[in-house]
């Protein structure tokens, strides 16, 4: 229930408080744009959407990011982890929480949540 528009989440970094990393690396050789992106919480999907809900697609997002920190004087380096931005809705986490994202031709990555003391 957040007052919150589009133009505040685009980057998503306005709306996470961290982000998962999987372990395999992908050649992007085809569009991102139809990416489609599901996330499951313990086994109920939550939040669905496909790359073009990111500025019509991550690269763009990503792009827009780089000629951005250029020009401000401050580029995007090498081996920095950047974040194209959301491709569906945030959603709380909560103690004993199981996450799981797939994304189509990509693969997935899971998290969960310890358990509160």
């Amino acid at each position: 229930d957040w007052d919150i528009q589009l133009v505040d989440t685009i980057a998503d970094n306005a709306s996470a408080g961290a982000f998962v990393l999987g372990s395999e690396r992908h050649e992007i050789d085809g569009d991102l744009a139809n990416v489609a992106m599901s996330m499951h919480r313990n086994q109920e999907n939550v939040s669905e959407g496909v790359g073009s809900d990111c500025m019509g697609s991550p690269l763009s997002a990503v792009a827009w990011l780089a000629r951005t920190c250029a020009a401000l004087g401050s580029p995007l380096r090498a081996g920095e982890i950047v974040l194209s931005g959301a491709l569906g809705r945030v959603v709380d986490a909560r103690p004993g929480d199981r996450f799981t994202a797939e994304f189509t031709g990509l693969g997935s990555v899971s998290v969960a949540f310890a358990e509160s003391a």
